[in-house]
C-alpha cells in the first residue's frame, strides 16, 4: 500500500481535497504547483512555472493549467476543475477521480462510465519541462482525448486580467504548438509523443478565484487565455506523453524522458523517504553555483535558512557532495561581500550579522557528520577566517564588546529571523544583545578551540580564543540568566526582554553553551511548559502580552501575528539537541514521540513536506510557504541523530 494514497471519498470532498497540495521542483529553480485534485487554489500554483532571469529572475507562470477532457461517443467528460466563486467550481473533473497516490510521482486515476484512465506527472531535473503520462487502462468504445491549455505569462505574485496587448498567435512544433504571449518572455512548447490536431478556439476565462489568496485578504482574481484546444485518439493500453517546455523537444525521446527521469526518484514509503525527496527539491543549481531555496512557491534563496537547512538537507540523507557545492558557494558570497561589500545576485540577506555565525554551526555539523578532522582540512581556514571577522569588527552591525558579547542594532531593521516589519519598521526590535547570537559566538569560539587545541603551531590561537571565551560565558550568564531559570530574550542597555520565546532553545541547544546541564534543563522546562507543540516551538509563550496563535487574516493582521505565536518545526531541532544534552539516551523515547506529529503533516498542507509555520494552538494548521527548507533540513537532522542514538545505545548494551 503507498504511504501517500487518498481514495475516491477523500478526493470528491473538496473540503478535505483542495487544502492539500502537492509541490514538484526541477532543482533549478522552476516548479509545479497545485493542489492535489488539479484546482489551484493560490495564484503561484501553475504547471509550468519558471525563472527568467532575462526579465527579473522572479518566478513567472506560464502555464497554469491543463484541461482534459474524454469523448467517447461524441460525448465530452471533462476532468479539470476551476473555482469561480464562493463554493461555485467548473467543471467538476474531480467527480471522476477514484484516486489519487504519489509513492514515486503523483498519479491520479479517473473512472468516467467504462473508461478508466491514469495521469501521472514528472518534472525533468534541470530543466524547464514538465511531463505528464496519460494511460487509458480500460475502455469499451473509440476513445479520444482533448487537452485546452490555459496560459497565464505572468509574474507568480501578480494576477492576469482580460488585455488587448497579448499575442494570439500559434505556431506548429513538432506534435504540438508553442506560443508566446507577451514580449520578453520565452516560447512555451506543447507537444505530444505522437501527432495531435490542433484546433484554434481562443476565449478568455473570466474570474477564476483563488481561495488561498482570498483568505489571505489579497487579491485573488484573474482572467486566463486559452487558445484552444488539442486532439488525439487513445487506444485501451496506450499511453501518451504531454511535454511543456521552454524549447522544442523530439517527441521520439519522450518515454526514455519519462522513464529516466523516474529512476532517479525516492520512493515516498516513510516519513523520512518523504522529507528526503522535499529536501532535495530545494536544491537550485545555476550558472553562479548550488544553493538551498528556502521555500516554495514564493521564497527564494535566503543565507540564514539556507545555513539552517543545510546540515539535515545534504548530510542527513547522505550528500556530502552537496553540502560541499552549497557551503563553497555561500562562503565564497560571504568573503566578497565582507571584502568589498558586493552582494550575491542569488543569495539573499548576505549582509546579515549573524551569517557568520550561522556559517560556524553548519560547518560545525559537517564536522559531526564527516569527522572534526575531515572538517578542519575542508574548512579549518574558513573557521579562523570567519572567527576573525567578528573579532575585528568587519561584519557590518555585529560588534564584539569587551566583555566577550556580540550586540547588533535592530532598532530601525531587523537583524534576526524575527524580520516581520510594518512600514519598514520591526514590530519586534530585538537589538543590543541577542541571546541567541550569543550563544552562537559562543558556540563558535569553543568549535574553532576544538578543533586546533592538539595542533602544537595553534596553541597561541587556541589560547587567545580560550580568553574570549571565557569572558564571552561569563558575560553570557550575567546578562542573560534571570532569577526566574529561563533566559532574556534581548537585553539592550537597562532594557532586558521578558517575553518567553524560542531563541533560548537555540541557545540551550548549542553543542558547546555557555550554561552547565542544571541551567539547561531550568530553561529546557520552561520551553516544554510553554512552547513546546506537537508542530514545532511557539514563536511566543500564551502566557505573553501579545499573544496570537493563527498567522490569519489580510497582509497586517499577519504581518503582527508571525512571530507573535505561531510554531516553527525548524526550532524543534535544537529544543531536540538540548534534550539530549540534557537526558542522554533517556530522552530518545520522548523526541521519538514527538517526531509522530511532523509524520502526520506527510499527508496534510503540502504532501510529503513542512509548511513554514503552524498555529500555536489546536489543531494546528499549517500557514505561510506550503514547503520550507528548514523545517525540513532540522526534522531530518534529528531524525538522523535519533538513529544514530539508537545505534550507540544498543552497541554499547552489547559490549
Amino acid at each position: 500500500m503507498s504511504y501517500l494514497k487518498y481514495d475516491k471519498s477523500l478526493m470528491i470532498n473538496l473540503e478535505q481535497s483542495l487544502p492539500r497540495e502537492m509541490l514538484r521542483t526541477n532543482k533549478s529553480g522552476a516548479y509545479h504547483c497545485t493542489s492535489i485534485v488539479g484546482c489551484n487554489t493560490r495564484k503561484q500554483h501553475g504547471l509550468l512555472v519558471i525563472p527568467i532571469p532575462e526579465m527579473d529572475n522572479k518566478a513567472h507562470v506560464l502555464l497554469s493549467s491543463l484541461d482534459e477532457t474524454v469523448i467517447q461517443h461524441g460525448a465530452p467528460f471533462n476532468l479539470g476543475i476551476h473555482q469561480y466563486g464562493e463554493g461555485i467550481f467548473s467543471p467538476n473533473g474531480h467527480k471522476y477521480i477514484r484516486e489519487f497516490e504519489c509513492e514515486s510521482v503523483p498519479k491520479l486515476t479517473y473512472r468516467v462510465g467504462g473508461v478508466i484512465l491514469t495521469k501521472e506527472k514528472v518534472f525533468i531535473s534541470h530543466e524547464n519541462r514538465i511531463l505528464i503520462k496519460y494511460t487509458l487502462v480500460e475502455a469499451h468504445s473509440p476513445t479520444t482525448l482533448r487537452f485546452r491549455p490555459f496560459l497565464a505569462f505572468r509574474n507568480a505574485n501578480d494576477l492576469c486580467v482580460e488585455n488587448n496587448a497579448l499575442n494570439k498567435d500559434m505556431t506548429a512544433a513538432k506534435n504540438g504548438a508553442s506560443c508566446c504571449l507577451y514580449p520578453g518572455y520565452p516560447h512555451l512548447f506543447m507537444q505530444f509523443d505522437k501527432p495531435a490536431k490542433w484546433v484554434d478556439d481562443g476565449h478568455w476565462y473570466y474570474g477564476i478565484e483563488y481561495y488561498k489568496d482570498r483568505d489571505r485578504g489579497i487579491p485573488y482574481k484573474e482572467d486566463l487565455w486559452v487558445p484552444g484546444y488539442f486532439e488525439l485518439p487513445i487506444k485501451r493500453g496506450e499511453s501518451i506523453i504531454f511535454s511543456a517546455s521552454t524549447y522544442e523537444c523530439d517527441p521520439a525521446l519522450f518515454t526514455e524522458d519519462y522513464e529516466t527521469e523516474i529512476r532517479t526518484r525516492t520512493m515516498r514509503t516513510s516519513f523520512y523517504n518523504c522529507l528526503k525527496n522535499a529536501a532535495k527539491q530545494f536544491y537550485l543549481k545555476n550558472k553562479s553555483g548550488m544553493y538551498i531555496m528556502a521555500g516554495y512557491p514564493w521564497l527564494n534563496v535566503r543565507s540564514r535558512d539556507e545555513l539552517i537547512a543545510l546540515p539535515g538537507c545534504t548530510l542527513s540523507i547522505k550528500h556530502a557532495n552537496d553540502y560541499e557545492q552549497i557551503m563553497k558557494s555561500l562562503l565564497e558570497a560571504l568573503r566578497r561581500f565582507v571584502s568589498d561589500g558586493t552582494k550575491d545576485p542569488t543569495i539573499k540577506d548576505i549582509d546579515l550579522p549573524d551569517i557568520p555565525l550561522w556559517a560556524v554551526w553548519a560547518i560545525q555539523q559537517y564536522g559531526r557528520s564527516q569527522g572534526l578532522q575531515a572538517a578542519k582540512e575542508m574548512y579549518g581556514d574558513h573557521i579562523k577566517w570567519l572567527i576573525e571577522t567578528v573579532i575585528t569588527g568587519a561584519v557590518p552591525n555585529l560588534i564584539l564588546d569587551e566583555n566577550g558579547l556580540v550586540r547588533s542594532d535592530g532598532r530601525n531593521m531587523p537583524v534576526s529571523w524575527m524580520s516581520a516589519t510594518i512600514y519598514g519598521k520591526p514590530i519586534i526590535p530585538r537589538t543590543g544583545y541577542l541571546v541567541e547570537f550569543n550563544a552562537l559566538w559562543y558556540n563558535a569560539i569553543c568549535f574553532a578551540i576544538s578543533m586546533y587545541e592538539n595542533d602544537p603551531a595553534q596553541q597561541e590561537y587556541t589560547e587567545n580564543l580560550r580568553a574570549i571565551a571565557s569572558k564571552t560565558k561569563n558575560a553570557f550568564i550575567e546578562t542573560f540568566l534571570n532569577d526566574h531559570g529561563y533566559l532574556y530574550d534581548y537585553v539592550d542597555g537597562a532594557y532586558k526582554d521578558l517575553q518567553v520565546r524560542p531563541n533560548m532553545a537555540i541557545a540551550i541547544g548549542m553543542e558547546f553553551s555557555p550554561l552547565d546541564r542544571r541551567q539547561r534543563k531550568r530553561v529546557l522546562d520552561l520551553v516544554t511548559r510553554e512552547l513546546l507543540t506537537p508542530k514545532g516551538l511557539r514563536s511566543l509563550s500564551p502566557k505573553s502580552q501579545g499573544y496570537i496563535p493563527s498567522y490569519e487574516g489580510g497582509p497586517v493582521e499577519r504581518e503582527y501575528a508571525v512571530h507573535r505565536g505561531p510554531a516553527r518545526p525548524w526550532l524543534f531541532g535544537f529544543y531536540a539537541d538540548a534534550y539530549f544534552k540534557v537526558f542522554g539516551y533517556s530522552g530518545i523515547g520522548f523526541i521519538e514521540r514527538m517526531l509522530i506529529g511532523y509524520e502526520d503533516e506527510m499527508s496534510e498542507g503540502c504532501i510529503g513536506s513542512l509548511s513554514e509555520m503552524y498555529d500555536a494552538n489546536p489543531p494546528f494548521t499549517g500557514r505561510g510557504a506550503v514547503s520550507t527548507a528548514k523545517n525540513v533540513g532540522e526534522i531530518l537532522r534529528i531524525l538522523r541523530t535519533v538513529k544514530e542514538m539508537n545505534k550507540e545505545q544498543q552497541q554499547s548494551v552489547t559490549k
